[in-house]
């Protein structure tokens, strides 16, 4: 018996986390797990405004904002399991832990994210999750992070 993995294309993700222009990170969100797992992809374009000053003559992605494409994948799939379209859910990250850059990120590179719950339940408002973010096959970044969930009230 095989499962049905969830997705949320850009406007489910919208409907989902409060992130708009320019800090949302993520494009697409796939093979969501429920709670259990997730993969992101986020296409990185010279448009973004980190570009300008990150470096003008080689421009490279910010490592945080690497780690933060992490965390919107992990909240979109939270998100998307407690099925919390359009009720406001906000996420804050609690810890970074781990966090190892491998390679750089740079314009016209595909960023995949996969996160996995190390730690959360529905209801629960600590999360923990390990993520990696890979170009090509090639790990660019990995770490273990924390968030709260501020699950709105009903």
């Amino acid at each position: 018996m095989t499962t049905s993995l969830d997705s949320a294309d850009i406007g489910r993700i919208q409907r989902l986390i409060p992130h708009r222009y320019p800090f949302l990170l993520v494009d697409k969100v796939v093979d969501m797990d429920g709670i259990a797992s997730a993969r992101g992809i986020k296409n990185v374009t010279m448009n973004e405004p980190h570009f300008q000053g990150h470096f003008p003559a080689k421009p490279i992605m910010p490592g945080v904002t690497i780690v933060e494409a992490m965390a919107q994948t992990a909240a979109v799939m939270v998100g998307a399991a407690l099925e919390m379209e359009d009720k406001h859910l906000l996420v804050y990250f609690m810890a970074i832990e781990g966090c190892k850059f491998r390679r750089m990120v740079v314009p016209g590179d595909v960023l995949e994210l996969k996160v996995k719950t190390t730690r959360g339940k529905p209801g629960g408002k600590v999360w923990r999750f390990h993520g990696e973010a890979s170009v090509a096959g090639d790990l660019a970044c990995e770490a273990d992070f924390t968030a709260m969930m501020d699950l709105p009230k009903e």
